[in-house]
């Protein structure tokens, strides 16, 4: 239902008027479950909540980052320390 409670299996054309009367979509959640598991919700709201979900996961991501340095065989231990040191 609209509050988010369990109607049972319902066909396809009942579950579309109960949709219609509150006012929302028919989102459906786990196609290939058997039966297919449908929600009454909002769909505009579900994709921008699913949108919130990705960016956030995202912005958790460890990105690695590999630097590069170039020695020179005349490239004094004290130079070695502070490039080292930087990286």
């Amino acid at each position: 239902g609209a509050e988010g409670e369990n109607l049972g299996v319902q066909p396809p054309r009942r579950a579309m008027e109960l949709a219609e009367q509150a006012g929302l979509d028919l989102v459906e959640i786990s196609p290939n479950a058997n039966p297919p598991v449908c929600k009454i919700m909002d769909f505009g709201k579900f994709k921008y909540e699913q949108q919130k979900r990705e960016s956030e996961a995202r912005k958790k991501q460890k990105i690695i980052e590999v630097k590069e340095i170039k020695f020179r065989p005349g490239t004094d231990t004290h130079d070695y320390d502070v490039k080292m040191r930087n990286v």
